[in-house]
């Protein structure tokens, strides 16, 4: 199951991009449902769709799994 966290990321960065779950599963040459399936948490994007993602957004992969960088 899929963190809070990066569903709700992947779901905000799709419509800040004004993407349409058809318009984000084209662009990744997947279908809508696996981008539904994401954004509900019942499955997780491997690798190499997350880094897809991350291009489209123009961002890195950090951002766009939620990750913060540790002060020390």
């Amino acid at each position: 199951m899929l963190s809070n966290t990066l569903r709700n990321q992947l779901k905000e960065l799709r419509i800040q991009h004004n993407m349409n779950q058809s318009d984000l599963a084209e662009k990744l040459s997947i279908q809508r449902q696996t981008i539904s399936a994401y954004e509900r948490g019942i499955s997780i994007p491997n690798i190499f769709i997350l880094i897809q993602m991350a291009d489209i957004y123009n961002i890195t992969l950090d951002e766009l799994v939620g990750r913060k960088q540790l002060l020390k």
